[in-house]
């Protein structure tokens, strides 16, 4: 029984043995899987805390590539001669492009962060577009244009939105740092009590001891080594955001530089436009003077040969009045013409239908233009109403037509065509966006080249031989076309031809088109209306003195006075049938003066006479009767006619030569 019990405990303890190898073997197995379980947590814990430092520092890259590129615009657009500058933005910009799809690689495996890499490609891209059209203006050298695309760019909500978007990237690449940071330790921790326990079992199990403290030995120097790894990447944060802040306090300081630059520049342009300012001025007296001066070299040759001959033949002296009225005509044209250039020439505007306008204009225009020229018409049957002047509307054409059979030398083909445009925002000089009638005449004439084409609209200015013409017909049509919210384009091509076209804006009014009808003048008989008791107010005495002369010719009963406060005490005094009152006045303006009276009378005809309205008087001239200086008796009496006829006491409503505001 021995052998066989001894048998038996041999078997047991070596059993035992086996089994507490087995056991250790286990143990030693589990735990060499936990150390290798821990070793691999820690190591994607480092990958992911190198891959968080690589993201910020592409972050910054991003943000750095972005502003070098967006100051070499801003140094382009400021000095459009400068091409470094514009190859120094277009390749940083490129740059920051390259560095956001590196970044977008780098955050593949985190949902978030690939959502917020794809918001910031779309603000980088709209980004791009805004700088794009400063860009693009400069590299045309379009002057002020590319300044003006570049304020907008700053002033757009993107630029913020992008360095918020980078910021929003950084700041969760920092938080996942630091948990990662934290993780890595808690592996690193468990690591070392792993390590300890072999050390433990090592010295239990004997032999297996030694590889359990080479594992640690391993395994410690991992640690170390990735412990001075993290060191290493700390550092090289810490450098990276030295380099990031100097970099930030270098663009800062390049900012302010080109802010007092652009002061400077903005303080020279505006001296210059100063300076251009006054040659135009000077410019514009010395073609009125010039132009004036002859004039008025009429009028007074005129009158000094009549008054000399009085005495003499009757034809003779009516002669020399003709030219004189023939003098102060056209001086008066010249005025008409300078206030339309100014925008100060009260405008009559109406609904109408602009093709049924050029319609009726056949005759006038064959007559104007001569047999030699041949006018073709192309008028769009649905050309959309417009709310304009007519008789403005009309000279501008006329003016055009003129243009155009001198630009042909008397001899060729004209074409007159209507139709209805939408235009984008400065698609034509500085037009509002919306939709337009537009009224061309084409010539095939010699065309402009681009310096005239520049001043074309300038006042005085003609390519026309001396006494052809006085260089105000384009301003003209300008000035009108502006005072009508519109705008005037010009094509031309050498030797081909030039298209003038003039914008006009819709007319959104319900009402239907007025249709245009040729005036019916006044004789003087029809417009006499004896007896009338008239108070004149005109601050001129020779201009009052004319028209009282004028209104007794006229059998009228008129009474003067020099200024607002006499009008008032006479009117408070007597009763009068009609006001004839000048507007631009001294110490009381017509208009004032007349809202004075009508609060207290209303059953008195109102007249306003002037030659010049300036700004913010238009509008309290609505309803009445106006006649503009200088003027003839037979036009004085057909406005005292046609102001006598209107209702006193009822609302006043506008038409023939009263003005709309």
């Amino acid at each position: 029984m021995t052998p066989s019990g001894d048998e038996q405990h041999f078997d047991w303890r070596r059993g035992g043995a086996a089994a507490g190898g087995l056991i250790a073997a286990l143990v030693l197995l589990t735990m060499v899987v936990l150390v290798a379980l821990s070793n691999g947590s820690r190591e994607r814990a480092l990958a992911a805390e190198r891959r968080a430092y690589n993201v910020a520092l592409v972050v910054r890259s991003v943000d750095s590539s972005m502003s070098r590129s967006e100051a070499a615009l801003g140094r382009f657009v400021l000095d459009e001669e400068v091409r470094t500058s514009g190859n120094i933005y277009y390749s940083q910009w490129r740059l920051a492009g390259r560095q956001i799809s590196e970044l977008e690689r780098l955050v593949r495996n985190s949902p978030d962060q690939r959502r917020r890499v794809a918001e910031l490609q779309q603000l980088y891209s709209q980004r791009d577009a805004e700088l794009a059209l400063a860009a693009r203006a400069a590299a045309a050298k379009q002057g002020q244009g590319g300044t003006s695309y570049y304020y907008l760019a700053g002033k757009s909500p993107t630029g913020p939105a992008v360095i918020g978007k980078l910021d929003e990237i950084a700041a969760s690449e920092r938080q996942s740092l630091s948990a990662r940071i934290t993780q890595s330790q808690i592996f690193s921790a468990q690591a070392d009590r792993l390590t300890d326990f072999l050390s433990w079992l090592g010295l239990i199990v004997g032999a297996g001891a030694i590889f359990l403290g080479m594992v640690a030995v391993q395994a410690l120097r991992q640690n170390a080594a990735a412990r001075r790894q993290a060191e290493s990447q700390s550092e090289r944060a810490e450098a990276l955001e030295q380099a990031v802040t100097e970099r930030t306090q270098e663009l800062q300081t390049a900012n302010e530089a080109l802010r007092a630059e652009a002061v400077e520049r903005q303080l020279a342009e505006a001296q210059l436009r100063q300076v251009q300012k006054m040659e135009a001025v000077g410019q514009l007296t010395g073609g009125i003077a010039h132009d004036f001066n002859n004039m008025l070299a009429v009028v007074v040759g005129g009158i000094d040969l009549a008054r000399r001959r009085l005495n003499g033949p009757k034809r003779e002296v009516m002669s020399h009045l003709t030219n004189a009225m023939e003098g102060a005509t056209r001086a008066a044209a010249l005025t008409r013409r300078l206030l339309s250039f100014a925008r100060s020439e009260p405008l009559l505007p109406e609904k109408l239908d602009s093709g049924s306008l050029v319609a009726g204009m056949s005759d006038l225009l064959d007559r104007t233009l001569g047999e030699r020229i041949q006018v073709e018409v192309d008028l769009a049957a649905d050309t959309w109403p417009t709310y304009a002047d007519p008789h403005q509307l009309e000279n501008a054409i006329v003016n055009l037509a003129v243009n155009a059979r001198d630009a042909m030398d008397g001899t060729g083909m004209m074409r007159i065509s209507t139709s209805n445009v939408t235009l984008q925002a400065n698609e034509v000089g500085d037009v509002q966006p919306g939709e337009y009638v537009r009224i061309s005449v084409s010539d095939t004439g010699c065309g402009m080249t681009e310096e005239v084409i520049e001043r074309a609209f300038e006042p005085f200015f003609t390519t026309k031989p001396v006494g052809k013409g006085t260089g105000l017909g384009l301003s003209q049509i300008f000035g009108f076309a502006h005072q009508s919210g519109g705008e005037v384009g010009i094509e031309s091509q050498l030797e081909r031809g030039t298209t003038v076209s003039i914008y006009l804006p819709r007319s959104e009014s319900a009402t239907a088109p007025v249709r245009l009808h040729p005036t019916v003048q006044r004789t003087e008989d029809e417009a006499h209306v004896p007896g009338a008791r008239i108070l004149l107010v005109e601050d001129d005495p020779r201009v009052r003195s004319a028209t009282v002369d004028a209104l007794e010719d006229l059998n009228y009963e008129p009474i003067a006075c020099a200024s607002g406060a006499e009008a008032i005490k006479l009117f408070e005094e007597q009763q009068f049938d009609l006001v004839v009152s000048d507007v631009i006045m001294p110490e009381m303006t017509g208009p004032e003066l007349i809202r004075h009276l009508k609060a207290t009378h209303d059953d008195f005809a109102v007249l306003f006479v002037t030659g010049y309205v300036g700004d913010g008087e238009t509008d309290h001239l609505v309803g009445y009767e106006l006649l503009r200086k200088p003027f003839t008796v037979g036009a004085l009496a057909n406005a005292i006619s046609s102001a006598l006829s209107r209702p006193t006491s009822a609302p006043l409503r506008t038409s023939g030569g009263a003005v709309r505001g």
